[in-house]
């Protein structure tokens, strides 16, 4: 078991207040020991990356670009032990694990080592002016051009850590900015592992830190120092209206990637072939990570023409998935992240019970030791108003809501405080498309719920504020500087 070090200056620091343990959730056994952080620390890992930033900024965007794929090419070559690591500090099965942990996070920093080389100056067509009191006239040119906006507080989530982290420090560094990771205090163990890594493919020292701890206090110090530019978060809506608030007195620049409450619509329209579709799509909530990830599609709302269908296909998909031990092949439901996660997913389930709502399937804890499993619970008979139609609940539990017509369905959709992400299912896709107009949410699947790695990601309302992405990262992680001359 390994206790680690915080990441600074391109250097291992033992940390001042020690060490807190790291939990396997499926079982129950320390991974191996993180740092806690003291204020000291996390003002020593602002001033290296402060101090390491404009040198980083002015290097040719060609060297950030090799540095950012040869990144890449040492997580593809060291998969085997991050996975690993991964696997058992998050509770991921290992066909999660395996295919989208650490092969999404190299494909990402490839995918930024391109955008290191896109063009960040946007020329502007020469106007002509008046002379005035200040200036004589003449034919004035100008031009926009993306700065970096300079240290940028990483703060990321347990789902996906490394992945997470990759979606934002691959833009941040390949526009010329310096980093400090802040991972969730569940699993920061890989994010960790990713320092010397770093520095291997050539970040030089400052350019990229990381700290850890178990409660608060240091996301909270970094939010707050006045030499942090920007915080990029991803996480919980109350954290983040937190942070929002805590940056906002400094004018800080803020990405919030937050909560979600995703309604899979189905149209009266569906036939069998999208009905599957649909019902398969819905089912990821149970089998992507045990639910616990915020674009998913924890509300179904159906035709009520075809609401026993769905309901009958939803219950028969969720008794045949098999919940267990991750590392077993065959297990397709895992464990939640904590014992305190569990606890919160089975208050909503009888929540949901107490209102009047009928468990179909699940909603008893599985007779699994140790480990902090939930059953794939789907939930029929629920109102709009009910507190598991509303609140994200972040497991695997799908409620579903009948609906009589498109008004209807609308209304509920966007009757909650989110607005993440959306799905449309039906026979018509241009009926679909229209409906997608009327959805408040910052993305809308059509018949599936895959995902478009170029589009700007982001949520509408208090699902978050700004959008990464394809390029749109790069404009996330960078300030428009416009300058002007005479011609």
């Amino acid at each position: 078991m390994t206790a680690y070090g915080h990441w600074i200056a391109g250097a291992w620091r033992a940390p001042e207040k020690g060490h807190y343990p790291v939990v396997n959730p499926a079982t129950e056994e320390v991974v191996g020991e993180a740092p806690e952080s003291t204020s000291a620390e996390v003002a020593d890992a602002v001033t290296a990356a402060r101090a390491a930033q404009g040198g980083w900024s002015r290097t040719d965007p060609r060297e950030r670009a090799a540095v950012l794929d040869r990144i890449a090419d040492l997580l593809t070559e060291r998969a085997g032990e991050l996975v690993s690591l991964l696997q058992a500090e998050t509770g991921a099965t290992m066909r999660i694990a395996s295919s989208l942990q650490v092969p999404t996070a190299a494909d990402r920093f490839r995918r930024y080592a391109r955008g290191a080389m896109e063009p960040h100056v946007i020329p502007l067509a020469p106007q002509a002016v008046k002379a005035g009191p200040f200036a004589p006239g003449g034919l004035i040119g100008a031009a926009a051009v993306r700065r970096p906006v300079g240290v940028v507080c990483c703060i990321t989530s347990y789902n996906f850590p490394v992945v997470n982290l990759a979606g934002k420090a691959a833009p941040a560094l390949a526009m010329g900015n310096s980093v400090i990771a802040k991972p969730a205090p569940q699993d920061p163990l890989s994010c960790l592992e990713l320092g010397p890594l770093f520095q291997e493919a050539g970040v030089p020292d400052g350019v990229f830190n990381v700290i850890t701890g178990s409660g608060p206090a240091v996301g909270e110090a970094l939010v707050v120092h006045p030499a942090v530019d920007m915080v990029s978060f991803t996480g919980s809506t109350a954290v983040g209206k937190k942070i929002a608030e805590a940056a906002g007195r400094s004018m800080k620049r803020t990405l919030m990637e937050l909560g979600g409450k995703g309604a899979a619509i189905v149209l009266g329209d569906a036939d069998d072939k999208v009905l599957k579709s649909a019902i398969t799509a819905v089912g990821s909530v149970w089998a992507f990570h045990s639910g616990q990830i915020c674009t998913a599609p924890t509300r179904v709302l159906v035709h009520r023409s075809l609401h026993e269908r769905v309901v009958t296909g939803l219950k028969e998909y969720a008794g045949a998935l098999t919940v267990g031990d991750p590392v077993d092949n065959s297990t397709v439901v895992g464990p939640l992240i904590s014992a305190a996660q569990r606890d919160r997913v089975e208050e909503y389930i009888a929540g949901a019970r107490a209102e009047g709502a009928r468990i179909v399937a699940g909603g008893t804890r599985p007779g699994i030791r140790p480990g902090f499993y939930a059953a794939p619970t789907l939930i029929a008979d629920v109102t709009p108003g009910m507190t598991v139609a509303r609140e994200e609940i972040f497991g695997p539990v799908v409620a579903v809501i009948a609906f009589d017509d498109e008004d209807e369905a609308v209304r509920i959709a966007n009757g909650t405080s989110y607005g993440l992400y959306d799905y449309v299912f039906s026979a018509d896709t241009g009926r679909a498309w229209a409906l997608a107009a009327r959805l408040h949410s910052g993305n809308v699947g059509i018949n599936t719920v895959q995902r478009h790695s170029e589009t700007p990601f982001g949520g509408f309302k208090e699902s978050g504020i700004g959008r990464d992405g394809g390029s749109f990262a790069l404009q996330a992680y960078s300030e428009l500087q416009s300058v002007v001359w005479p011609s």
